[in-house]
């Protein structure tokens, strides 16, 4: 063999007796064959047989068999973001004259790709109360295929009734998906309550470390595997070995993470709670929080994600007083080694519902720092609110 060829060549390496702890990452496009009759046949290699890297490496099916044992399903297909996830659930089982029903405190992303991507291809894209079993009874009917929940939802929590939803819908022949991302497969598992599609958005707990974007989506019978991985195809979407590395090192301390995150959470809750200008802290675990029965029933713990209501005369401080913060970071997602607040209006992702409260919602995720440092920000943060909300004092005439 000349010296050019044997550049390019790889040569077969004994791996016998290598057993590492991590897993390896396999990047390839082009997946070879033995010979021809193997590469005329690929197509019967089944879901799990290799014959394009698109479709999945040794370490991708890794991590998609990580997260279907975790999530109690049959498959679990990765995607480049939590919104692709959810996005590609609903394409892959929605036609033209079909009708969705998406509950009303959806991830604003999910309102939005359906309002203008759904509607455009000629689906009827209909919203439901989230916690109105009666609202989602009088609105579906036979053209419905897909019933879509977010329990929590996205930044005010509500927790919705998984059992009784699944119920109505597969009455009347729609599939129920649900966004896990913030209970993560640890402290949630729809599949096991009626949901025939979960997705999670691995950017924010599972890889736990703000620095990757990936999505799943895990589906509980055979039947809905060949529609996916159909769609995923023709779409070309596919996930980088490396960042489904990241995301498997990143996993393997998740329950470690949202322990502690949930910890620190239930602190910080304590610290501002009954606080004056505090109107409402919103997190399923707390006893008088609506949905709570629910939760304790079909849950298995919390994670680190909560949201604070402030008091009217407080809210319209609320955002020129978070540039005191020193420890706490002002950004988006959440489920990070850092702690994040995140303000979030909530009436204008609105319709089916209405929300009582103020419009601005704190979202706050609780990371990996010292407690004392993350409770003296939010108490300068609440005393700046203070400050800022005092009558101005009128100095008196000399």
């Amino acid at each position: 063999m000349k010296d050019l060829t044997q550049c390019v060549i790889t040569p077969d390496v004994d791996m016998d007796g290598f057993e590492t702890l991590g897993a390896a990452t396999y990047r390839g496009s082009t997946i070879v064959f033995k010979n021809a009759e193997a590469y005329r046949t690929r197509g019967e290699r089944g879901h799990q047989g290799y014959t394009y890297g698109l479709y999945g490496t040794p370490t991708t099916r890794t991590l998609e068999a990580k997260l279907t044992a975790l999530e109690m399903g049959v498959r679990t297909f990765l995607v480049p973001s939590g919104q692709a996830s959810n996005s590609v659930a609903m394409l892959s089982f929605l036609s033209t004259g079909d009708r969705i029903l998406i509950a009303d405190n959806s991830y604003p992303p999910v309102r939005d790709f359906a309002n203008r991507d759904l509607a455009r291809f000629g689906i009827e894209v209909a919203y439901y109360d989230p916690v109105a079993i009666d609202d989602l009874e009088r609105q579906i009917d036979g053209r419905t295929k897909i019933v879509w929940c977010e329990s929590p939802g996205s930044t005010t929590m509500e927790i919705q009734d998984l059992p009784r939803i699944a119920q109505i819908a597969h009455r009347h022949g729609a599939l129920v998906g649900c966004d896990n991302t913030w209970a993560t497969p640890l402290n949630y598992k729809p599949l096991t309550l009626g949901a025939d599609i979960v997705t999670e958005a691995l950017t924010k707990y599972v890889s736990g470390h703000s620095d990757v974007l990936m999505g799943s989506i895990t589906v509980r019978a055979e039947e809905h595997i060949v529609p996916l991985r159909a769609t995923l195809g023709r779409l070309g979407i596919g996930v980088s070995p490396d960042d489904a590395t990241l995301v498997l090192r990143g996993m393997e301390t998740l329950g470690v993470r949202l322990r502690h995150a949930a910890e620190g959470a239930a602190e910080i809750i304590a610290l501002i709670q009954h606080h004056p200008l505090v109107e409402q802290v919103l997190y399923p675990s707390l006893l008088d929080f609506p949905g709570h029965d629910i939760w304790k029933r079909d849950f298995l713990g919390v994670s680190g994600v909560f949201s604070v209501v402030l008091k009217p005369e407080a809210s319209k401080h609320a955002a020129a007083a978070l540039d005191v913060l020193r420890t706490f970071a002002i950004g988006a997602s959440w489920g990070g080694t850092r702690s994040l607040i995140a303000p979030m209006p909530v009436k204008q992702n609105r319709s089916a519902s209405q929300w009582h409260g103020e419009d601005l919602v704190l979202r706050v995720s609780i990371g990996l720092e010292d407690l004392d440092d993350l409770k003296a920000d939010i108490e300068a943060f609440l005393a700046d609110i203070a400050e800022r909300s005092a009558p101005a004092k009128v100095s008196k005439a000399s």
